[in-house]
């Protein structure tokens, strides 16, 4: 009875690593072909579920599939893999078939896992509060825990204009966080909009109809810029009449709110109406 228990052993332990064997060479597709998937490929969320069939042959040859995870269903012609969680980032699901002849062929499924980021964020580099104009600020965009990062796209926003598109540079399915920047320079015409960054994962004709975006939250830009003279920049001098409110029309724009302050050439302080508006630039015989 023990010589017959460990005669089955060896010979079940034979038939795995023959059709092992087989298998990670199998190149010979003569009868009937390479076995097919349906999908041709597999786009899967992690932790989602997910099923694939394999065509093989007529139903006259030994056929399998190969797995890391998941459950087989087979009839005459077909494999199915079966997932309910998907788990893994990279599994490589190997169907094959062996023919009267002892041939063997074999498809592998190409499969790509995705995993959305967690929270996207942007911010300004070492920067806090109001900017100013005509300074170069730096834009910060964060993208944790997305997988594939090669099929990843990061576009900057300044309202609905779309600035400039990022892309990784480097593979790796298993989910990684990434960091991207952009240099703007602010002018006036800045202060009021809003920055914003969107990761999207490009994941081509086998993924989701809508490709998987995530959006960070907004960034309202608020830009101090100097005000504009309403005089010829080449005049030397500047007349002005005690109790003209004219005067207070000398300065447009600027944030903050401009504040006048005018003096004779005595020195001598003007009338209250034109005190009450003061500006930390003095005009003063230019």
């Amino acid at each position: 009875m023990m010589v017959l228990s460990s005669t089955l052993w060896f010979l079940s332990w034979l038939l795995v690593a023959h059709r092992s064997f087989l298998v990670s060479g199998c190149d010979h597709c003569i009868s009937f072909g390479s076995p097919s998937f349906s999908p041709s490929t597999l786009v899967v969320r992690y932790g989602a579920s997910a099923s694939v069939t394999c065509t093989v042959c007529d139903g006259t040859c030994d056929k399998g599939l190969e797995k890391s995870l998941g459950s087989l269903r087979e009839n005459d012609t077909t494999v199915e893999w079966v997932v309910e969680n998907m788990t893994e980032w990279n599994p490589s699901p190997l169907c094959y078939y062996t023919d009267i002849h002892g041939n063997q062929c074999c498809s592998r499924l190409r499969v790509t896992v995705y995993q959305l980021p967690d929270d996207v964020s942007i911010r300004f580099v070492n920067h806090s509060g109001e900017m100013l104009e005509g300074q170069q600020y730096t834009l910060q965009c964060t993208v944790p825990n997305v997988a594939p990062v090669n099929n990843l796209t990061v576009t900057f926003y300044r309202g609905h204009e779309e600035l400039e598109q990022i892309q990784p540079k480097r593979n790796q399915k298993t989910p990684v966080t990434e960091t991207f920047t952009l240099n703007i320079n602010t002018t006036k015409e800045d202060d009021g909009v809003q920055y914003w960054c969107e990761a999207k994962l490009q994941l081509g004709p086998d993924g989701p109809q809508h490709p998987p975006v995530a959006s960070s939250k907004i960034i309202n830009a608020v830009v101090h810029y100097k005000p504009q003279l309403q005089q010829p920049s080449h005049l030397h001098q500047i007349s002005v009449k005690e109790g003209n409110p004219a005067a207070t029309e000398l300065l447009r724009g600027g944030k903050p709110q401009p504040h006048l302050h005018l003096e004779t050439p005595a020195r001598r302080k003007l009338p209250a109406q034109l005190q009450r508006q003061r500006f930390d630039r003095r005009i003063h015989g230019s």
